[in-house]
């Protein structure tokens, strides 16, 4: 069997720095408390498939399948998993659960991977054909009748194109997802969008035009020899989703310093670090904040943030909303939604909206927590609350 010497380029660096990054990603969803929320699941599972995907990309590229070719052709059963991954991943984001019947979807991947067998236990000499089929048709195949039977679907010479179909439907599923979001809260999706909202809108549409740009690629290359444009590509998209994985971390930003105390300054809580009149300070920015521009409806609030937004520290803002408000960030949070959602349940002109998409508007991404939650401030459900309100307008 002839061979090639290693190819190493500047495409192969690209690819190989994909590889690392997306088996990094894929461990870090799937592990600690992480690993428990189902779409970190969907994106980590996603991850490391792009990973095989990729790392058999280099192997061929750099002609190093030469000497590994019992790994010839190891992460096409991947290829089906990649579309229905990454759109349980939006779907999760956004209703915190798979869709019905997820199961379903998979269905071409384990169909592809039974098909598999047909020629992962081929002989060496047909692994080699295969590589050369793909990458160097310009060498000679060995001739061999001990070929195994192989690929009973007959659909193994399309195996880029429906692969590239899979993707491209998945997508637009996402995206159509992503759509009815923005919708639901009165949002245009061209216009800047609540963090997470925005963070996973810019996502689809990075995944939406990998299949489109696989479109342009593929018919100017004998088969799989622009795989490492591709390749490129969802490296890209792998290091585009660490970029948002660390721009939404607390951990990255700096707590802004307290402001220095008065010298005379009388504190009022033994325990308070903070004098009253910068505590009558920060209440007061925080009342106008949550008053006008109402950050509690963004579902990724946190304290941190909230504390960046009004220029203290998280401490001092959780030990002053238990000192002066007595109240924790949560009931904070809760309270502000809560009377956000009596508005729009009272409001003629929402009552087509379902409670589900109310409880989305104020900030919930879990349905069962806004009811909770509404119950407790209110003592009734927000449908009830809802029926209460109608037959008050009637009566």
């Amino acid at each position: 069997m002839k061979t090639l010497p290693v190819h190493l380029d500047l495409f192969a660096l690209i690819i190989l720095l994909g590889v690392a990054q997306g088996l990094f990603l894929g461990i870090f969803f799937l592990t600690g408390e992480r690993g428990r929320v189902v779409s970190n699941r969907c994106i980590g599972w996603f991850m490391l498939g792009l990973a095989a995907i990729i790392a058999e990309i280099f192997l061929c590229y750099t002609n190093y399948m030469f000497q590994v070719l019992w790994l010839i052709d190891f992460s096409e059963p991947v290829n089906f998993t990649l579309g229905p991954l990454y759109f349980f991943f939006f779907y999760a984001r956004l209703h915190k659960r798979l869709p019905r019947r997820w199961l379903w979807h998979l269905i071409p991947t384990v169909i592809w991977t039974l098909n598999s067998i047909t020629w992962f236990y081929q002989p060496i000499e047909f692994k080699y054909n295969s590589y050369l089929h793909s990458y160097h048709p310009e060498l000679s195949y060995i001739e061999s009748d001990e070929y195994l039977p192989e690929d009973f679907t007959n659909l193994r010479d399309y195996v880029s194109e429906i692969t590239l179909l899979s993707c491209a439907i998945y997508a637009f599923l996402s995206f159509l997802e992503i759509r009815k979001a923005f919708r639901r809260r009165g949002l245009s999706l061209l216009k800047p969008a609540p963090n997470h909202l925005g963070q996973l809108r810019n996502l689809v549409l990075l995944n939406l035009s990998f299949p489109i740009l696989g479109i342009f690629i593929k018919p100017q290359f004998y088969e799989d020899l622009g795989d490492y444009i591709l390749a490129c590509y969802l490296t890209l998209l792998i290091y585009t989703t660490s970029f948002l994985v660390m721009r939404s971390s607390d951990f990255f930003v700096e707590e802004p310093e307290p402001e220095p105390e008065p010298p005379s300054a009388r504190k009022k809580y033994e325990k308070s670090t903070l004098s009253e009149e910068v505590e009558e300070a920060v209440l007061q920015k925080l009342t106008r904040l949550m008053e006008d521009e109402k950050p509690y409806l963004q579902s990724d609030l946190s304290l941190p943030k909230l504390a960046q937004l009004l220029g203290t520290s998280s401490h001092h803002l959780s030990q002053l909303l238990n000192d002066r408000l007595e109240q924790s960030f949560f009931d904070l949070l809760a309270t502000y939604r809560v009377r956000e959602a009596r508005q729009l349940l009272q409001d003629t002109g929402t009552t087509n909206l379902k409670i589900d998409e109310i409880a989305e508007r104020v900030g919930y991404n879990s349905t069962s927590a806004f009811h909770t939650a509404f119950k407790r401030l209110t003592g009734q459900t927000p449908a009830q609350f809802r029926a209460t309100a109608t037959s008050s307008r009637s009566a």
